[in-house]
C-alpha cells in the first residue's frame, strides 16, 4: 500500500475557511488519526473488521497508486487544486441554460434537434437530441449573468414538423428560472474563488422569465433556414 503524502492536506485558507467550514465541516474528517485532514473522497473509503480488529480500506486507482509509490500527487486527486466544495441540494435541479446563463467561459455550442411524433394521438409531442460541439473560447465573462442573446448565440434550433416552433411544447429542455440564476451566482460568488471579482448584473437577470423557456426562442428560427415538411423523413 503506497503512502499517501502530507501534500495531499487541505492547506489552502479559501478552501477551509469557505468550502468546508460554511458548508461540511466533516467533509475530510474520517475518525481515523492516519486521515484526518486528508483530501479524499468518503466513497472510496471503507471500514472492514477482521478478527476483530478494524481497518479502514482506501479504494486507489492504478494510475494514482503508481503516482503516490512516487510520492507525487495523482493528477486526478482532489488535491491537485480540483477540489471546488459541495453542491447544495437545491442546485441539483439546474437546467443546461441555467448554467449557461451563469458560465464564465463560453467555449460549446448546442445545436438541439426537435421532431413531431409519428403518433397522430400525439400531434404535439416532440423527440430529438442535443449535441455539444467543441468551439475556440470566444470569451471570458467579468459580470453575469450571460444574457438571452449571448446563449441564443450559441444556440440554433432545427424544427422539422408542419408547424411553427413552439418553445413551450419542448417541456423542461429550454426552462429557465431567474430566482435560480440569481441564487446560484450568488452561492459561487461566495464559495467559488473563480467568480469572487465577477460583477453580478441584476438588469440580465429580469431577462429571464419567472419560470418559462428560453426568451427569444420563439424567434429564433426566422434567423435560421428552418425546414418544415408534412410527410416522414426517410
Amino acid at each position: 500500500m503506497p503512502i499517501i503524502p502530507d501534500s495531499t492536506k487541505v492547506t489552502d485558507p479559501f478552501i477551509i475557511q469557505n468550502c468546508i467550514v460554511s458548508t461540511l465541516s466533516s467533509q475530510f474528517h474520517f475518525e481515523n488519526v492516519n486521515l484526518d485532514g486528508l483530501m479524499l473522497h468518503k466513497q472510496g473509503i471503507h471500514r472492514k473488521v477482521i478478527d476483530s480488529d478494524t481497518y479502514d480500506c482506501v479504494d486507489i486507482c492504478l494510475e494514482c497508486r503508481s503516482s503516490l509509490h512516487l510520492g507525487k500527487i495523482p493528477r486526478f486527486s482532489l488535491s491537485n487544486k480540483l477540489y471546488r466544495g459541495i453542491l447544495p441540494d437545491e442546485f441539483h435541479d439546474l437546467t443546461w441554460v441555467e448554467e449557461t446563463a451563469c458560465a464564465l467561459y463560453r467555449g460549446t455550442a448546442h445545436v438541439t434537434r426537435l421532431f413531431n411524433s409519428s403518433n397522430p394521438n400525439m400531434p404535439k409531442q416532440l423527440h430529438g437530441n442535443t449535441c455539444a460541439h467543441e468551439m475556440n473560447v470566444v470569451s471570458t465573462a467579468d459580470r453575469l449573468p450571460n444574457t438571452p442573446a449571448d446563449i441564443l448565440r450559441m444556440l440554433t434550433v432545427v424544427f422539422i414538423g408542419p408547424e411553427d416552433f413552439d418553445p413551450k411544447a419542448s417541456g423542461t429542455l429550454f426552462r429557465v428560472r431567474k430566482r435560480k440564476i440569481a441564487t446560484f451566482l450568488a452561492w459561487l460568488k461566495c464559495y467559488n474563488r473563480l467568480y469572487q471579482s465577477l460583477h453580478i448584473d441584476a438588469g440580465s437577470i429580469n431577462m429571464f422569465p419567472d419560470d418559462g423557456p428560453l426568451p427569444g426562442l420563439a424567434e429564433r428560427p426566422s434567423r435560421f433556414p428552418v425546414i418544415r415538411v408534412n410527410h416522414p423523413i426517410l
